[in-house]
Formats: C-alpha cells, structure tokens, sequence
C-alpha cells in the first residue's frame, strides 16, 4: 500500500514531510483551491527538488486546458497526473496522445471519482485504458474535498482492473479501519485536511504517527 499526501504547497513542510515514508506528494492546481500551489513552488523544486528524491509528484487538476496540463508536468516535474473534474475519456485520450507524439515530460494519469450511495462504478469503464489509478472520493457540491468519510463497503461494488487510491476525509482514527480493508485492486490512501495545522500546511507529528501505524502494510 502507498501513501499519497495531497495539498502541499510550503517548501519548509514538504522538506519535513520528505524524510517521511510516503510514496507521492500532490501539488494543486486548481486556483479555487485554498491549498493551490503557485508558480514560486515550481521555482523553489527546481532548486531543492533533490529533497523529493524517491518521491514522486502527483498535480491536481479541475476542467484544466491541455496546454496548461502540460506546462504543469514540466514545470513541476510530475509523474501524474489526476484529474478531478468533468474530464472525458477523449481527454485523457488527447493527453496521452501528446506524450507518445512529443519529446515533452510524459506522466501517468490518475482520475477521481465522487462516489456516494447512488454512484454506478461503471462510469469509471471508459477510462481504464488511459489510467494507472484511479481515485474514489466522497462525493460533495463542488470540486473540492469535504473532509468526510464515505462508506467503504460501497467499493464492493467496483470490479473494476485498474488498482485505485482510496481517498475522503482520512483521519489518524481509519489506521485501524485501513489496516483491515481488503479489495483486490487498493493500492493505497490519499490523505489530506485532516492532517493540517492550516489549508496546505501539514500537521508532520501527526503524519509521522499515522505512517508508524499502517506499517504492516506499506509498501
């Protein structure tokens, strides 16, 4: 299982968070977004990035332009890419059509999905060509996260082959809960509000713990 930290944007708490166990780091692009990483944070990888060695960067993004995608993956230097709106399977097709063609940064991409009680997990079918992961969330009014739960059980429903992150209002109280849950295709937890100090400032104590707590089942 992996770990994946989302929202970061403080070169001093990613340093922190660096000499972590975690396996991905997410930086978003979605300027709605109180934890939007700007371009100073692009400046401050090209020059401290070697702290992120063995790490790998995930952006966030929400209805973005291709171009924009793009620019990000090389200025940021992702290896993916999740998407988290209303974007297509042509979309994605459209990225991965643009790597394979160009000498540009190339990167994986990851899409998310709101899911509640009346989510049908075939909407995640279409995609399964152009996807490493996938992301279930728990479905809320806009674009963003809600800091809540939504019931596991739900993803019996998914029987689906491509291995997904389980995400939605993760706190260090689900160590237990995630040490027990079993799916054939989890391949690991995106965690995010409920280990800050501050929107995009992370609590590390509080991180440190909950990694020490899943041990059993990093990989």
């Amino acid at each position: 299982m992996k770990i994946k930290v989302c929202g970061m944007r403080d070169p001093a708490n990613i340093k922190a968070l660096a000499g972590l166990p975690v396996g991905l780091l997410g930086f978003i692009f979605y300027s709605r977004s109180p934890r939007f990483a700007g371009e100073k944070l692009a400046q401050w990888l090209k020059k401290e990035g070697a702290v992120l060695e063995g790490k790998q960067r995930a952006g966030v993004f929400v209805n973005a332009e291709v171009e924009d995608v793009l620019n990000h993956v090389h200025d940021f230097e992702l290896d993916f890419v999740q998407l988290h709106g209303n974007e297509s399977p042509e979309y994605c097709q459209l990225l991965r059509d643009l790597w394979e063609s160009t000498s540009m940064r190339k990167a994986r991409l990851i899409k998310a999905f709101s899911v509640d009680e009346a989510f049908d997990f075939s909407e995640a079918a279409p995609f399964t060509p152009h996807c490493a992961y996938f992301l279930f969330d728990t479905k809320g009014d806009g674009f963003g996260g809600t800091g809540r739960q939504f019931d596991w059980n739900l993803l019996d429903n998914y029987k689906g082959v491509t291995p997904f992150f389980l995400s939605g209002g993760i706190g260090p109280e689900a160590a237990e809960a995630i040490l027990e849950f079993r799916h054939p295709q989890f391949y690991g937890i995106d965690i995010n509000s409920r280990f800050e100090q501050e929107p995009g400032v992370k609590d590390i104590e509080k991180i440190a713990q909950f990694v020490t707590a899943l041990k059993p089942r990093l990989s």
